[in-house]
């Protein structure tokens, strides 16, 4: 194995996990963002304000694209091990 397949599989996982979590982290940036700017507005500082709404949403989420995050991280899985003997 040479060092330019290492850099291409190594690029390949990284951008597989940021296609994969960055609908998660999306949801939680914006739930986040509303509820800081609610409690701006509202002057509440509850802390279980800001954590149970981002809880709800992520699970939303993961829900609704598990299947997605699954098929894709299933995709890559495949293909990298049935690329296992062009490697050597």
């Amino acid at each position: 194995m040479n060092t330019d397949l290492a850099l291409s599989l190594t690029s390949d996982m990284l951008l597989t996990a940021l296609q994969v979590s960055m609908p998660i982290l999306g949801v939680a940036l914006l739930v986040g963002l509303a509820v800081s700017i609610l409690q701006v507005v509202t002057q509440i500082q509850e802390m279980t304000l800001t954590f149970v709404p981002k809880l709800l949403a992520v699970g939303a989420t993961v829900l609704l694209l598990g299947h997605w995050m699954l098929t894709t991280l299933a995709n890559y899985a495949t293909a990298l091990i049935s690329n296992i003997p062009s490697y050597f």
